[in-house]
């Protein structure tokens, strides 16, 4: 008969450890937040323009609710005021500024408050999660809006049989411009299809996300490996029926850049990777230089023509105005508010008044001037900088210079190399879900520079292997 000894050889056995309830709600509540800014589109289609803006209103007094009492309660060790993304949230305080000489001052102070709630939202997720908490957040958001991207597709082909408009509204008679739709019902037949968002370029986008989250998940050897490669498969599948030229020139330009990477990872030594630099820097000079004289060729491979499907009238436009104020622009709004009599019929692409300049960098100079770009420059250069090396640097806090580079680093790399590329083409980058990247990916490798490692990290939850040691 078994007997326990009072001289055990290890410790008795227990059960493991689990995770607490409020850790749990927590991340359902980021995740429930993640999707309302990457999903805003289909919250605006579902519930109308005052529905989403109450959403988006208790989402953020929710996340003010958990993050302020977790700062206060945990300040020295867990939030680190001088490691905030300073030069983004100095472009948000000349955004509330620019109220004192906007043309259009209601749409300033409507759309800094979202700006602001964006803010709050993206610095509480980067406080409480760890960086696997994180990753694993996006993946549960991206994983929604494919799977309800493809029940609504599939249920306005298969069930409905007819487009639908957003909230639902009745068809009008006669004939209704596509661009109007909420889902046009092209999920088996040679259209775009636009997803749960209702945009064909925006689902593309998210797809893209996803699959660059599904792909540093899987190298992560994370569990049911099985179940991501199925969602990868729905996200490419997704991803080509949206087809969206930026998304397509997009991929090309981010397996460079994961080459690169991990070409730098395996130099050994600073003169090779230096080398790899040098070689690199070539590559994008060379790139960009054949781009730009291949443009006319290289659109008419996507059916574009040389006007980037009316961009370019867009751009004229914008760019008149623009120069009339060029120091501190005309006043933040992003997105430009429809509805505005500064925006209402300015630029219309089939009779609808858009909402930004379909270019990030005209844009900012639009809102606030030469200024607001020189702020926004430092921003992302400051996140491409950073992300840089912490995808290539190998993780070190002590004299081992040997521990494995954790899969997971990758990510805020590929994310700000995609985001900075669609920021070419369109605005995204400024607003919404491109705005809440850069202040969760600045905050969270300036606070947390190690994977797994620190006062601010818990136990991995997702990369497999030994157990980094905690430093304080």
């Amino acid at each position: 008969m078994a007997v326990y000894t009072k001289h055990p050889v290890a410790e008795p056995p227990a059960p493991p450890a689990r995770e607490t309830t409020g850790r749990l709600m927590v991340r359902a509540y980021s995740v429930l937040c993640l999707f309302a800014v990457f999903g805003h589109t289909a919250v605006y289609n579902l519930v109308g323009p005052v529905g989403a803006v109450v959403v988006l209103a208790v989402l953020t007094l929710g996340a003010l609710g958990i993050w302020i009492p977790a700062v206060v309660r945990n300040r020295p060790t867990r939030f680190r005021w001088r490691r905030l993304p300073w030069a983004a949230l100095g472009y948000a305080a000349l955004a509330l500024v620019s109220v004192l000489w906007s043309r259009w001052p209601a749409a300033t102070l409507l759309t800094w408050t979202l700006m602001a709630a964006i803010t709050v939202t993206a610095l509480m997720i980067a406080t409480m999660l760890t960086w696997q908490e994180i990753v694993r957040a996006l993946s549960t958001t991206f994983k929604v809006i494919l799977g309800l991207s493809l029940l609504i597709e599939l249920w306005v082909a298969l069930v409905l049989r007819h487009p639908i408009l957003p909230n639902f509204a009745t068809v009008p008679p006669g004939k209704v411009d596509p661009v109007s739709y909420w889902v046009r019902g092209n999920l088996f037949n040679g259209g775009r299809i636009q997803g749960v968002v209702g945009n064909a370029h925006e689902l593309a986008m998210m797809c893209l996300f996803a699959i660059l989250v599904f792909a540093v998940l899987y190298a992560a050897r994370v569990r049911r490996r099985g179940m991501l490669i199925a969602w990868a498969v729905l996200a490419a599948v997704l991803l080509f029926k949206g087809a969206s030229t930026t998304v397509y020139l997009g991929i090309v330009v981010l397996l460079v850049v994961l080459v690169a990477a991990l070409i730098a990872r395996a130099a050994k030594g600073p003169g090779t990777r230096r080398a790899v630099y040098i070689v690199f820097a070539a590559v994008v000079v060379c790139g960009a230089a054949g781009g730009i004289l291949m443009r006319d060729r290289v659109l008419a491979l996507f059916g574009k023509g040389s006007d980037l499907t009316g961009r370019v009238e867009i751009w004229q436009a914008v760019w008149q105005r623009a120069i009339t104020r060029p120091v501190f622009g005309n006043g933040f709004s992003s997105p430009w508010v429809p509805w505005d009599p500064a925006f209402d019929g300015w630029i219309l692409n089939h009779g609808i008044t858009v909402f930004h300049a379909h270019d990030m960098w005209l844009d900012v100079f639009l809102q606030l001037g030469v200024v607001g770009v020189v702020v926004m420059v430092v921003a992302w250069l400051a996140l491409l900088w950073r992300s840089w090396f912490f995808a290539v640097d190998r993780p070190r806090w002590d004299l081992d210079d040997r521990r494995p580079y954790s899969a997971l680093s990758l990510l805020p790399l590929l994310l700000t190399v995609a985001l900075l590329f669609e920021g070419i083409a369109e605005s995204a980058p400024i607003m919404l879900w491109g705005w809440m990247l850069l202040i969760l990916l600045s905050f969270k490798m300036k606070s947390v520079p190690l994977i797994g490692v620190g006062v601010s990290e818990r136990t991995p939850l997702v990369a497999h292997g030994s157990r980094p040691r905690q430093v304080p």
